[in-house]
């Protein structure tokens, strides 16, 4: 994917009654309100960098309603690629052909994922990052977790790892211990 180079504009379309703290547009950059990007920085999180100010051009609804009462400034940060490695012994993963053979990127085509887990001792302790082997995906500490129910920030939908269910085909967990379809 190409990267997103500055300047940085958007157009938001608005589902519900207001903007959330998190927007995750296309590609792998994020966009992150003003007010949890203070808060991150104040308490001393790790794994996101950029945070870059984000011009808003236009917000439209995606349903008839009133225009938001008020529009966040937004900044555009990119989560890290940590050191972190799916565990694919461990993990309920179903490739759609073989499971992955690169140790350093982990990476295969996926149908489907009934949670999974990171190899011990790979996790460098970063609160949020994307990991090896489900690069899509982020994962973040149970310590950010906290924040962000602490803050009541919006927008965001944290699953553990373990219970995370993604499965557009319908396929159902995969047969084996390792996931190999």
């Amino acid at each position: 994917m190409r990267q997103w180079l500055p300047p940085y504009r958007v157009e938001l379309v608005l589902h519900g009654d207001e903007l959330g703290d998190f927007i995750e547009p296309t590609g792998h950059e994020l966009l992150m309100s003003e007010r949890f990007v203070q808060a991150f920085r104040e308490e001393g999180f790790t794994g996101l960098e950029g945070f870059h100010p984000v011009e808003v051009v236009r917000v439209r609804r995606k349903r008839k309603g009133p225009k938001p009462a008020h529009v966040p400034q937004y900044l555009v940060v990119t989560a890290r690629y940590g050191g972190a490695g799916v565990d694919l012994a461990r993990s309920r993963i179903r490739y759609a052909d073989e499971p992955p053979t690169c140790e350093e990127c982990r990476n295969a085509t996926k149908n489907a994922i009934y949670g999974f887990t990171l190899e011990p001792g790979t996790w460098w302790g970063e609160d949020i990052f994307r990991p090896r082997g489900l690069t899509g995906r982020l994962v973040v500490s149970e310590r950010f977790a906290r924040f962000v129910e602490r803050h009541g920030f919006t927008n965001m939908t944290l699953v553990p790892t373990e219970e995370l269910v993604w499965d557009p085909l319908e396929l159902g967990p995969p047969p084996g211990p390792t996931g190999a379809a």
